[in-house]
């Protein structure tokens, strides 16, 4: 049962989300889509715990996953927006120790643009260490970029928090989950936290893999939608993404595989890494409280208009050193590329950002709509992928 509310003028996106459900892409899910300050689409449903059957409610939150950055992000240009440092300044002007091993030209935005060339460490980090910004941090500073930076760009999926987070140490004194506590969604009532409090930790949803195969034999390469996949070439970038994915020596492998979350028993649904909130992934939050924080963005709640317009200029597109296929970024946002799917309307004036296994996060500066969509069934998808797609442009239809 799909509950909440639908504007009549956006029952295309209710329609969306319940197919979702029909078709057993779901287990428990919530999206909401703002039009200025207007809640136009607010609806949830499904199983916040596949073990229980504990049901997902009006306030379930749930790991949001690489949406995180874009939270991140933004508390960096609250700060440059303060004066408290300078975005095209080098990082060593506030950083010091941070212009060893040939990095002494990088600037923030090579940091909130994934042009620094630290996507990976390049030693085993235990699982617990990681949990520690400071030392994080300290390690990266010493280490020896994969490219110069400022030459190229390759998305950071777990040291874009650590690097971009110590922004937001240096400059405020605070952990990216205290400052966005005190900042951000503490003055504004979003249900949002970058570490998340044990009563948070209580009622949020459990993530839940998606069925790789089922019974009738989807095994022998039929997908779970009934789609039999066409061959792909070696040669075609998304083949080589996924042979990434499946090589834990490559850069790719290496920049999500450590620290192994999965060392943790539960991995990500362990109440350790949801207290530890780490900066690139560890946002639990309602969708309600994701679109409101992207509503509030466009208003010029939270940053000025001018100070987010200049963040969504592209400063890299193209080919992604580390996801080999294209990516575009600017500070602290993805912009519409291979792995930020948008409709054509959304193309020159979306920015946002997905998050591991489904959920995406979304604002279009031109039109002023706000969408978040957050599942606890794990696709396969990489970025926001398909089921995030369908919402979105059942939202742009009706804008």
């Amino acid at each position: 049962m799909i509950e909440g509310h639908c504007d009549p003028a956006f029952e295309a996106v209710r329609t969306a989300f319940t197919d979702g459900f029909e078709r057993g892409e779901e287990f428990g899910a919530a999206v909401t889509v703002h039009m200025g300050d207007r809640c136009v689409v607010d609806l949830w449903g499904g199983v916040a715990d596949r073990r229980s059957g504990r049901p997902w409610l009006r306030d379930t939150p749930c790991l949001a996953f690489s949406c995180t950055k874009a939270v991140t992000g933004t508390a960096a240009l609250l700060l440059a927006e303060r004066g408290r440092y300078d975005l095209e300044a080098p990082v060593t002007s506030w950083w010091p120790e941070f212009g060893a091993a040939g990095k002494e030209a990088a600037t923030a935005e090579h940091l909130l643009s994934h042009q620094v060339g630290l996507p990976a460490l390049r030693r085993d980090v235990p699982v617990a260490d990681a949990h520690d910004p400071s030392a994080m941090a300290a390690l990266l500073a010493a280490q020896e970029p994969e490219w110069k930076p400022g030459t190229a760009h390759g998305y950071h999926a777990l040291t874009y928090g650590w690097l971009a987070g110590e922004i937001v140490r240096r400059c405020s004194g605070r952990t990216v989950g205290e400052f966005v506590r005190d900042e951000i969604a503490g003055p504004l009532n979003l249900d949002l936290h970058v570490g998340a409090p044990d009563d948070v930790i209580e009622r949020a949803a459990r993530l839940s893999a998606g069925r790789k195969a089922d019974k009738g034999g989807a095994g022998r390469g039929q997908s779970a939608t009934g789609e039999v996949p066409m061959p792909m070439n070696p040669n075609d970038p998304l083949a080589k993404m996924m042979a990434g994915f499946r090589d834990p020596g490559s850069l790719l492998g290496r920049t999500f595989g450590n620290p192994d979350i999965n060392s943790l028993p539960g991995g990500n649904n362990n109440p350790q890494m949801l207290r530890a909130g780490w900066p690139a992934l560890g946002m639990v939050t309602t969708a309600r409280a994701l679109a409101g924080f992207y509503r509030d963005l466009l208003a010029g709640r939270i940053v000025g208009r001018t100070t987010l317009r200049d963040a969504v200029v592209r400063r890299v597109a193209g080919p992604d050193r580390v996801m080999y296929v294209d990516s575009s970024f600017g500070l602290g946002f993805m912009r519409p590329s291979l792995v930020f799917l948008t409709p054509r309307a959304g193309w020159d004036s979306a920015f946002g950002h997905t998050g591991l296994g489904g959920s995406i996060s979304l604002g279009d500066i031109e039109s002023g709509l706000a969408l978040a969509y957050i599942p606890n069934r794990m696709g396969d998808e990489v970025s926001g992928g398909v089921r995030a797609y369908r919402l979105l442009e059942a939202a742009y239809g009706c804008v």
